[in-house]
């Protein structure tokens, strides 16, 4: 019953909370519910109990995994510890946090240019994890941050543009 309750005090200003994957506007003030889909798949995501750990990892090979949907994946539950992958095992292995920011950290650092690091991140990613992570990249001297909103909805974006005159849509909730 915490998933029904989290909806209802989504997007609210009194005793509730910002959808943490959303950049809808706050100005739909006096809305019973002021969520969508993405939202909601958002909420229930966090709100998850299920964890996936070094057991998981042991008993299938990123090959397995390769051929899973995307919603069986999900449905394991939230990483445990950091994992890297051992290409000669073809498993994620766990690594220790220490250890995993300082692969992250060596391997940016040998970059040629910071451009040749590009810093994906999709609607799954909460707006502050997706600030700081934008800043890290600004601070190691790139832009390149393409987002869901790039990948997936740049080519719609310029048909709109080129037919309507506008990259998005022109629906608001008065409509």
């Amino acid at each position: 019953m915490d998933g029904p309750r989290a909806i209802m005090k989504m997007n609210h200003e009194n005793s509730g909370f910002d959808c943490p994957g959303c950049a809808w506007p706050d100005d739909t003030k006096g809305l019973r519910l002021d969520i969508c889909e993405n939202g909601i798949k958002h909420v229930t995501w966090e709100m998850t109990g299920k964890r996936v750990g070094r057991d998981f990892f042991a008993a299938h090979s990123v090959t397995e995994l390769a051929e899973w949907s995307d919603f069986a994946l999900e449905d394991q539950g939230r990483l445990t510890e950091p994992m890297v992958y051992d290409p000669d095992a073809d498993h994620y292995v766990p690594i220790s946090w220490k250890n995993a920011f300082e692969l992250v950290g060596r391997t940016l650092r040998e970059l040629d240019d910071p451009n040749q690091a590009a810093f994906y991140t999709s609607g799954r990613l909460g707006n502050e994890a997706t600030f700081l992570y934008q800043l890290m990249a600004r601070e190691l001297g790139t832009n390149n941050l393409p987002d869901c909103s790039n990948m997936c909805h740049e080519a719609s974006g310029r048909a709109l543009r080129a037919s309507l005159g506008t990259g998005k849509g022109t629906v608001d909730l008065k409509d």
